[in-house]
């Protein structure tokens, strides 16, 4: 690790800790992806059901506005990237965090499709777009050698998320009705993880005399002055020169399509085989449950083998998911699905987020993974259409679940031949 003399001032991390100030990063970076829970299709798939009652829509009418508004937000989300790379983690957080707040209240308030698409938009863009793509670049930040369990801890709040959001929202809903749960939502975003944000998070170690990993040399270091790590760092334009760049693009693309596409109709695929709403919500919480072993599991993995055969690796297992929710025709086989996903999306999610930064760096990082979440929330926009319109055309989801069996195939084969990329 090269390191050279900031002569800038040092500013001081907001609490002293017995421990390096990164791993405070990792919790406050879980809490916001826990936190961007209400943008993510597990959540709102939960509320399709009261739409389609109170505003008398079809699923595939609901289908195609999701699908539309997250579309949009996935191509908006460079302009968060950018502003992150400029703006800082820290303050980008924050207002990702209370203007995700103002969607849930926002939502509330719906009463036709023009307003529905509006508030997809808001929750999509600030919730699955921002509170995600900025927690991880901000432990991309602070680690570099431990990156991958980094990672793999802070995305546990992911995984906590889409284990307790789908059951507590239904809940909420039964108990409250579907407006005062989104306000409920609205409400915990902006009064307790919004402060912590703000008052907790810095941007990079080096910003306040650290080292990133909490390493200790400080040999060439004049007293008192900030440490400044040297690293290969690519532009967006750079890295957009690289076989590997388009390779893992496509690669984040196609979970997200088939993630969603499956997720948002997960009640219908599973209501016409006879498997009820809360057995499906069950399902849908015992998935992150699963991949929570496998993520940490998948972040020491990762350090130590190359990233793009873990990748690769995580693609395969990932093909057999579709192909057994084709035969859920009892719960037992439905358990047995939510296994399988469980394992592959544990092995998936670290990976996907260790390349790019080990790749391309810290420097750019924000704009860089802003266009590769973009290609993720487009895939998501393209899932729910895709599936919609395979059922309202064939009256099954058995042909669009082979197709999704096939394009995980592809993805295989694309991860693995991502290699590093080398500067000409």
């Amino acid at each position: 690790m090269n390191i050279k003399v900031n002569n800038h001032s040092k500013s001081q991390v907001p609490l002293h800790t017995g421990f390096f100030y990164g791993w405070l990063m990792v919790v406050i970076s879980g809490m916001a992806i826990f936190f961007s829970g209400p943008g993510q299709t597990f959540s709102n798939s939960v509320f399709i059901a009261s739409y389609m009652e109170d505003f008398n829509m079809s699923q595939t009418s609901i289908s195609f506005i999701y699908s539309a508004a997250t579309l949009i937000s996935g191509v908006l989300l460079f302009f968060m990237g950018r502003m992150v790379d400029r703006f800082g983690r820290r303050l980008m957080m924050t207002l990702a965090a209370l203007m995700l707040g103002v969607a849930c209240f926002f939502n509330s308030f719906i009463t036709g499709p023009i307003m529905l698409f509006f508030g997809f938009f808001m929750i999509r863009y600030f919730g699955q777009g921002s509170m995600t793509l900025i927690p991880n670049t901000l432990v991309s930040q602070w680690f570099i050698k431990y990156r991958g369990r980094a990672l793999g801890f802070a995305g546990l709040g992911g995984l906590l998320g889409a284990a307790s959001f789908p059951p507590l929202i239904n809940w909420l809903i039964d108990e409250y009705g579907w407006q005062i749960t989104w306000r409920i939502l609205g409400l915990v975003l902006i009064v307790f993880f919004m402060p912590l944000a703000l008052y907790f998070v810095r941007n990079r170690p080096e910003d306040v005399g650290l080292l990133p990993d909490g390493a200790k040399e400080k040999s060439n270091l004049e007293e008192g002055a900030p440490a400044e790590v040297q690293e290969e760092s690519w532009t967006l334009s750079e890295a957009m020169r690289t076989r590997a760049f388009w390779f893992i693009l496509v690669c984040g693309a196609i979970p997200a399509m088939i993630f969603t596409g499956i997720t948002f109709q997960i009640f219908s695929i599973l209501g016409e085989q006879g498997i009820n709403r809360m057995q499906t919500a069950f399902v849908l919480s015992l998935i992150p449950l699963i991949s929570f072993g496998c993520s940490l599991l998948s972040g020491f993995i990762v350090e130590r083998v190359k990233v793009h055969r873990m990748l690769a690796l995580s693609f395969a297992l990932n093909i057999v998911t579709p192909i057994l929710l084709i035969f859920a025709h009892s719960y037992a086989t439905v358990i047995l699905f939510a296994i399988a996903w469980g394992i592959a999306q544990g092995f998936m999610n670290i990976p996907m987020g260790v390349i790019w930064p080990n790749y391309y760096g810290r420097k750019h990082l924000g704009s860089i993974q802003s266009v590769t979440h973009a290609a993720g929330i487009i895939g998501s926009a393209i899932g729910p259409i895709q599936f919609g319109w395979a059922y309202d055309q064939f009256g099954s989801y058995t042909g669009v679940l082979i197709i999704s069996a096939l394009i995980w195939t592809l993805g295989t084969v694309l991860a693995f031949l991502a290699k590093p990329p080398q500067r000409k």
